[in-house]
């Protein structure tokens, strides 16, 4: 970015408070009793939300409702939405008719892995604030007993000292985005079978991937949904996930229409994984045509076609069985990783998609499209 963290006296607080921290970790004496049940406590609570993206993504609206200063806890359930809806899509009416069976189980196990160990880190950071709270004194020396980074150790002393929501959230964004890096995206399996593949790449070129929050408008609460959402351009760049994190954080809190409209529809309208909870006018959860029927057009411009059926957009536990996950292995990203202070400021050009109805409407056009091209190729 041409400029050094040293030059932003804002960010200084949080740099002595990495070096105590680092200080803190070498020295750390053994765990109490009750501080060894609350790391058991805190560990029971996050496997046992942590079963599906359902529950996940449940589990942090949850938190949001109790303690909306963790405005990361709100940003992380309309993500986890996302991941959700982009699970259901392998197995609905349209990706199926383009991707293997093979191809669909990869993208599907890439999606879940994700998905499974940001909440495996982020949420005990989430439970242990809590506990924070409750005891009215600070444990966040605690953090390495969870296996999270020296860094975030850091980051939630300076939350505790300033209660800067809008740092934290960063903070949460750099740790979750370098942790996947380290636990996941690095890994060759998931390079051959995902990253490097041209359906991931396709995804990328044709836009095809927005990441939405859904919302009401202030004073139409029975009109139609409006979309807010960012596109994902180059997911398998640990830089450009970051920034996109902070595009979002920023459309999302921002924009104050936005944010309440999001809380109130989230609120009201329970994640099942189906498309059908955003736009049950042209999804649905039970598949409406005719089993081995060759599939006909049935989109223009954000509707159905007249006499056309909805797409089939089954909910996550139809579509999906529960993954049972290995844990990572213990590596603190933090130590081997240069410049990350710097990246806990919003740029100042954060671009926003306040209304992305046009551009997700593209998406699912795009594919029939394909799926119609393939069709007339293996007809003719």
């Amino acid at each position: 970015m041409g400029w050094s963290w040293h030059a932003n006296p804002a960010l200084w607080p949080l740099a002595r408070e990495l070096a105590k921290a680092k200080e803190a970790r070498q020295a750390a004496n053994s765990l109490a009793t009750t501080e060894q049940d609350t790391i058991a406590e805190i560990r029971r609570k996050t496997a046992a939300s942590n079963a599906d993206n359902l529950d996940r993504t449940s589990a942090y609206l949850t938190f949001f409702h109790k303690h909306p200063e963790v405005h990361w806890s709100l940003l992380a359930h309309l993500v986890s939405r996302n991941a959700g809806w982009s699970m259901t899509d392998l197995r609905g009416e349209l990706l199926p008719q383009l991707l293997p069976a093979k191809v669909q189980h990869d993208y599907f196990a890439f999606l879940e892995r994700g998905n499974w160990l940001i909440f495996q880190d982020a949420y005990p950071q989430l439970l242990l604030y809590e506990e924070s709270l409750k005891r009215q004194t600070n444990l966040f020396h605690l953090l390495p007993e969870l296996e999270v980074s020296v860094f975030m150790q850091a980051v939630w002393n300076h939350f505790w000292k300033t209660g800067d929501s809008k740092l934290l959230s960063i903070g949460l964004i750099v740790n979750e985005q370098h942790y996947l890096q380290t636990h996941m995206m690095g890994d060759e399996a998931y390079q051959t079978t995902v990253v490097k593949t041209l359906p991931f790449a396709l995804q990328e070129v044709l836009r095809l991937n927005l990441i939405l929050f859904p919302y009401r408008a202030a004073g139409q609460e029975d009109g139609a949904l409006r979309l807010a959402g960012e596109p994902v351009f180059h997911f398998a760049s640990l830089a450009e996930r970051i920034e996109l994190g902070k595009r979002l954080y920023s459309l999302l809190f921002c924009d104050n229409e936005i944010k309440e409209g999001a809380i109130a529809w989230a609120s009201h309208k329970p994640h099942t994984g189906s498309r059908k909870d955003f736009w049950p006018h042209l999804f649905h959860d039970l598949r409406e045509t005719a089993p081995g029927k060759p599939y006909q057009k049935k989109l223009a411009s954000c509707q159905l076609l007249p006499g056309a059926r909805r797409l089939y957009s089954p909910a996550l536990r139809q579509a999906w069985k529960p993954v049972r996950h290995e844990p990572p292995t213990a590596v603190d990203w933090y130590p081997a990783t240069k410049g990350v202070v710097h990246k806990l400021v919003l740029s100042r050009d954060q671009s926003t998609f306040s209304r992305a109805e046009d551009a997700y409407c593209q998406a699912p056009e795009k594919i029939e499209r394909a799926v119609l091209a393939k069709a007339k190729l293996l007809g003719s």
